[in-house]
């Protein structure tokens, strides 16, 4: 499974559904639309500035995080970024592997 930052900004409808729910309704319901697509929910804050929430959730692959981000998206209480990540391992075997490339002008 791939792990996914994901940060969302309320909208005017989904701040009310948060003063309505409280945080606790927010992480559950994260929780449970990662668990329906095959992941599980790894970690979810809070924050102030331009997001709302920084979720890290790991999902089984791109087409899980895309339903995800179209879901949350459609849903009219949010807008999100979501970023893929990759563990220091993966970034050593990308470093090793020979990629055929020759720069423009050269």
């Amino acid at each position: 499974m791939s792990r996914y930052l994901i940060e969302a900004t309320y909208t005017l409808d989904g701040l009310r559904g948060l003063l309505a729910e409280g945080g606790s309704g927010r992480v559950d319901a994260v929780r449970k639309m990662a668990e329906s697509v095959g992941g599980h929910l790894e970690s979810f804050d809070f924050s102030f500035g331009e997001q709302d929430t920084h979720v890290i959730c790991e999902l089984p692959d791109n087409r899980a995080a895309a339903a995800v981000a179209f879901t949350i998206g459609t849903s009219g209480g949010a807008t999100t970024r979501t970023v893929p990540l990759m563990t220091p391992a993966e970034v050593d075997q990308a470093v090793r592997q020979k990629v055929d490339y020759r720069a423009p002008g050269g």
